[in-house]
């Protein structure tokens, strides 16, 4: 995929988890806001000529991110996304934490969007 595809990829997932919270399917909407967050880094690995093939480079990649724009927030925000990946397999994520942590992963898919239009 381009980083172009990956980007639009990004917000139909965020909005799918959306509408999927609404419809009272967690999992799902779990799922979709972890893919939202990882087509986000992935959309910024393409543009940098990056590796990501797997976790951990979306993961290092993020730290990378974190580091170069002394930015805790896009470390942070990733591993909350990785909670919500982590609940749609085991649904362990009270209603609290769903509410509460959801717009966190949007504020990090909206952040690393933003470094995306920067390159």
């Amino acid at each position: 995929m381009t980083s172009a595809e990956h980007i639009e990829t990004a917000k139909k997932f965020l909005a799918d988890s959306d509408r999927e919270f609404l419809d009272g399917d967690d999992l799902q909407a779990s799922e979709k806001l972890w893919g939202a967050a990882s087509h986000a880094v992935m959309a910024i690995a393409e543009q940098r000529g990056m590796s990501y093939r797997n976790h951990k480079e979306l993961k290092i990649l993020t730290q990378t991110l974190a580091d170069e724009y002394d930015d805790s927030f896009l470390r942070e925000g990733f591993s909350i996304a990785e909670k919500f990946h982590a609940n749609f397999y085991h649904g362990f994520m009270e209603d609290f934490e769903l509410n509460g942590d959801r717009p966190l992963v949007h504020q990090f898919t909206a952040r690393v969007l933003e470094l995306t239009a920067a390159a």
